[in-house]
């Protein structure tokens, strides 16, 4: 009895320690401490370095950094949130720690890894790699001459952006390349200004490529970028893969967007914090610089077996069964991995014995879309059917493609796969056919006999002539009258746009919105902040029959008080632009709530909806 107690004492003692490991193990996976900081800076600026713990910690220890002026730090700051899914709650806080550094000389410089200490175990962060960029040599003179020019500008009415304060390029990775070889042309922002609005994007048509476009982050950050001995502001707006379907020289034609960009005036107001410039919103056009690539065409000598593939690839074919009953299926698999034009690889042919019944093959991609091109795998399944028993062999089947690293073509090839057939099971339903066939040993003279029912015709009764004849004209007719009445309406109202314009303005944004509250759902912020101001620009433009190139705030001010409506309403309309875009050029200032701000759009909307009814009747 002792014993039996003693054992089971031991056991307790055992399970509780293992908890408690458990626990102890799980706590310290939990734990999370991340350094962030802008990729690229400028000498003599300042910036933040931030470390991010997800618990309570202590005694944070910094790097030696003797590249950078420690200026202040560090300046705590808790946050704190929770959320419920599924009925399941949880919560998540974070302490974040703030430096603000200045960098000494230009550079590429590393900041080593922090540590601090949590629970009595000691954490380190992530090593951070910084570009420190030199400093504008003539930026005050720059300056100087824009706010001058801005000046000139704004006596006389009018204000500009130069050509040099804002651009889009067109970079590509590679300008010469093989047909069918893959390469990015990403379309990159440059700016010294404040952008205040997006107008039309119209990106350049990529005739003779095959496009796959890369995904963009969602919360993309401005970063430094130092460009004909000046520091902008750049950020990718779209990044391209293409793949060329052609030799020769290929162009890709200018694109341009229309952007607002808020520009000194040259003239200055006094506030009670003293002296302020007067900032006025621009718009300007930006063009892309068109491109001419040049595609190589692919070495003459090609293999039979070539698959028009281009790239790097590997080879690994598998095959689910060398030994099997006649009727029954095969499946040989084909894994084609590597990193090229995966979407374009030809099929193989694999030469079966002729009297293997062959489906058509099945083919799975699993491909991620990188600079370098199409990388993952390419599942190709060739599922067949012998109908007889014997001995067959499939033989080694050979995949060429072209590598542009060695400009060469290069022959991968599978094993010869040895089948050993059994005669077919005469007891299953789906195989007895085959099987008597087999037995009988078909030849062209032998014909299976057809049963089932007989059906038969009489001789008296006649189709044409009948009621059924008749109505196969009546109803064609028919329908023809009442398509070309439908069609006549319709044509009428289409003659009138501006009606057709306003009839769909409601349905328009109300298509928008909802769209606007999936993203909401999905708590996607920039998106959700998109949608509304799609919504709200585009109701307008067809409500006031005003090109959304032309729309502005004022001539919406100005037309909706010529209609009547009432200045609070309009100012509801204003506040709620104001609002989405502050959150979507500047989101970590934002403070305006995606539920409150959806709520308000739509009862706007509506509230504008009945009164332009009103004012229109």
């Amino acid at each position: 009895m002792h014993i039996k107690q003693k054992q089971q004492g031991v056991m307790l003692l055992l399970l509780l320690a293992f908890l408690l490991i458990g626990n102890a193990t799980r706590s310290m996976a939990q734990v999370t401490f991340k350094a962030s900081a802008p990729a690229a800076v400028v000498q003599g600026e300042q910036f933040r370095l931030s470390f991010v713990l997800n618990k309570e910690g202590r005694e944070l220890r910094l790097p030696d950094m003797p590249d950078f002026d420690l200026l202040f730090g560090p300046s705590t700051s808790t946050s704190y949130s929770q959320r419920t899914i599924n009925g399941k709650t949880t919560s998540e806080s974070s302490v974040t720690y703030t430096y603000i550094l200045v960098a000494k000389k230009p550079g590429s410089f590393s900041i080593p890894a922090a540590s601090i200490t949590v629970d009595g175990s000691n954490y380190k962060s992530n090593a951070i790699q910084i570009k420190v960029l030199p400093p504008d040599e003539k930026a005050s003179q720059g300056a100087t001459s824009r706010d001058r020019s801005s000046s000139e500008s704004t006596s006389s009415g009018t204000a500009t952006v130069s050509a040099r304060d804002a651009f889009i390029r067109a970079i590509v990775s590679k300008n010469s390349i093989y047909e069918q070889e893959g390469f990015t042309v990403t379309f990159r922002l440059y700016t010294t200004l404040n952008i205040v609005n997006f107008g039309k994007i119209q990106f350049p048509e990529f005739e003779g490529f095959m496009v796959e476009d890369v995904p963009l982050p969602v919360n993309q950050q401005l970063q430094m970028e130092r460009y004909n001995d000046r520091n902008y502001y750049t950020a990718d707006l779209r990044k391209t893969l293409l793949f060329p379907q052609r030799s020769g020289q290929i162009t890709i034609p200018a694109g341009n967007i229309e952007m607002v960009f808020s520009v000194p005036s040259g003239k200055s107001v006094s506030t009670f914090f003293g002296a302020q410039e007067v900032m006025v919103d621009v718009k300007k056009n930006l063009t892309t610089n068109p491109l001419a690539i040049h595609v190589k065409p692919l070495p003459a000598d090609k293999p039979a077996s070539y698959a028009n593939a281009v790239g790097t690839f590997t080879l690994n074919p598998s095959i689910s069964t060398d030994k099997v009953k006649a009727n029954e299926a095969i499946t040989l698999t084909l894994e084609i991995s590597g990193t090229g034009n995966m979407k374009l690889i030809r099929n193989p042919e694999v030469a079966f014995p002729d009297n293997f019944e062959l489906y058509d093959p099945v083919v799975d991609n699993a491909l991620n879309v990188t600079t370098n091109g199409l990388t993952g795998i390419r599942k190709i399944s060739y599922m067949v059917i012998p109908r007889y028993e014997g001995n067959y062999a499939i033989p080694p089947l050979e995949f060429t493609y072209f590598d542009p690293a060695t400009n060469k073509y290069k022959t991968l090839t599978t094993p010869e796969y040895k089948l050993q057939i059994a005669k077919g099971d005469p007891g299953s339903a789906a195989a007895s056919d085959f099987v008597n066939r087999q037995d009988v040993k078909v030849e062209q003279d032998i014909r299976f006999l057809k049963t089932g029912e007989i059906t038969y015709l009489s001789r008296t009764n006649f189709f044409v002539g009948s009621f059924a004849y008749w109505l196969w004209y009546l109803i064609p007719l028919t329908l023809l009258i009442v398509l070309f009445l439908i069609n006549r309406k319709q044509a009428r109202e289409n003659a009138n746009v501006a009606l057709m314009r306003t009839k769909k303005a409601n349905k328009m944004a109300v298509r928008r919105l909802k769209t606007a509250g999936k993203y909401l759902k999905e708590q996607d912020k920039e998106q959700f902040y998109n949608e509304v101001l799609r919504a709200l620009w585009g109701y307008f433009s067809d409500k006031l029959s005003i090109p959304l190139a032309q729309l502005s705030k004022q001539n919406i001010e100005s037309e909706l008080s010529k209609q009547g409506i009432s200045e609070e309403l309009v100012g509801k309309f204003m506040h709620i632009l104001d609002t989405c875009e502050f959150a979507r050029y500047a989101p970590a200032e934002s403070d305006a709530g995606m539920d409150r701000i959806y709520q308000e759009t739509v009862e706007t909307i509506g509230e504008m909806e009945n009164k332009l009814r009103k004012s229109v009747r």
